[in-house]
């Protein structure tokens, strides 16, 4: 059955002018971004499954229910996205649970990262590297 849209939804980037977080702003928004998180692996992992299944269905009537509840959880996972976008986190992995947090230190950009199940916001890299290449934020101080 064709599907018209692919697993892995787009991410809008972020726009230049958006907000700049401390690592104490980042922490106090923490539990509301924590909690779209928590939605936004869930549904995720809701439409792989889904796609798994409508690739193995032919045509029918199970197969178009199927179809529509994709839409719906794609849909319902570009709202959690926006909500993101509003506080001014952007999303870097939908199955991880992965934010950054836009940020300045010694007048340059940097990211504040968090991944779903830490506890706060405790990590730190620049806006040209990856999760691969963050730093305690302690180090920040340093």
């Amino acid at each position: 059955m064709p599907i018209n849209q692919s697993t892995t939804p787009t991410v809008a980037p972020a726009s230049t002018d958006r907000n700049r977080f401390s690592v104490e702003e980042a922490n106090r928004a923490l539990p509301y971004v924590q909690r779209v998180v928590e939605d936004v692996v869930a549904v995720y992992s809701h439409i792989v499954e889904l796609r798994r299944k409508l690739e193995d269905l032919g045509a029918g009537e199970e197969g178009l229910d199927l179809e529509h509840q994709y839409e719906d959880a794609m849909d319902r996972l570009g709202d959690l996205v926006d909500e993101l976008h509003l506080v001014g986190v952007e999303l870097k992995d939908f199955e991880k649970g992965l934010v950054d947090f836009p940020a300045c230190f010694a007048g340059r950009d940097i990211l504040l990262c968090w991944q779903r199940g830490e506890a706060g916001v405790g990590y730190w890299h620049e806006t040209d590297a990856g999760y691969a290449d963050r730093q305690p934020v302690e180090a920040l101080c340093e």
